[in-house]
């Protein structure tokens, strides 16, 4: 496997992804953006697009009148909202944070807001969803999750916590639920989500910025400051950067 960015290609020298001015591949691997998309804006939905878009497909969420949670409002989070009520779903964004409610609510169309450092409210949402997309990568109990969760309900994991979470059987159980993961797709479901989003008009939340802007970009980014991914203008700035 080579992969896009990082890796050896066939010919000995290193791959550098969308941080080259040109890039040469096999048209397998090609993805078409319909002519009338920002590319600025979509680019993202090849990584954080595809990645919500899958399992929202797989796990059978993409149906009108399935309540859908998502678990943190980032960059994963902001495109899960967009796609599930896309087609059709109820969504409710789960949050620890309230300042996320009218963001959620107003500017991306959620139809609810949980904050779950609310006991009355997660108490009062106990067993009213048919699945619960987590993008958090962060550590977080999983149990007031599956709890939210109807009979049969399914709680897929995009995130990666660095320790290992814990995940309590009986209420599994109880409720024949299921816990999974998934994390991108393949190039035939990554040109039908680019597809289904040019029609949907479903974009990333971007800023623009110059390649000589990335290292306060990592810093923003290391706070948590960005909203919701920094695209580089490659081909506008990246030859300004060299010697």
């Amino acid at each position: 496997m080579i992969l896009t960015y990082s890796t050896i290609y066939h010919d000995g020298t290193i791959t550098y992804g969308g941080y080259s001015d040109t890039m040469v591949a096999n048209e397998r691997y090609i993805v078409r953006f319909p002519e009338n998309v920002s590319l600025e804006a979509s680019a993202p939905l090849l990584c954080a697009g595809i990645t919500v878009y899958s399992p929202l497909k797989y796990f059978g969420f993409a149906e009108v009148g399935k309540h859908i949670g998502v678990v943190g409002l980032g960059g994963l989070g902001h495109l899960a909202v967009k796609f599930a009520k896309a087609f059709g779903a109820k969504v409710t964004v789960i949050s620890t944070s309230i300042s996320k409610k009218e963001e959620a609510l107003k500017h991306l169309g959620a139809d609810s807001f949980l904050l779950s450092r609310d006991q009355e409210q997660v108490q009062a949402a106990k067993s009213t969803m048919d699945g619960i997309i987590d993008t958090v990568s962060a550590s977080h109990p999983i149990l007031p999750l599956i709890d939210l969760l109807k009979t049969h309900g399914k709680l897929v994991l995009l995130g990666a916590p660095e320790k290992p979470l814990e995940l309590p059987a009986f209420p599994l159980l109880m409720g024949r639920k299921t816990v999974a993961g998934s994390a991108g797709g393949g190039m035939k479901e990554v040109q039908e989500m680019v597809d289904f989003a040019a029609k949907h008009n479903i974009t990333a939340d971007t800023e623009l910025i110059p390649m000589e802007y990335v290292n306060t970009a990592m810093e923003r980014l290391a706070k948590g400051d960005v909203r919701y991914r920094f695209v580089i203008d490659v081909g506008n700035t990246l030859a300004g950067t060299k010697p």
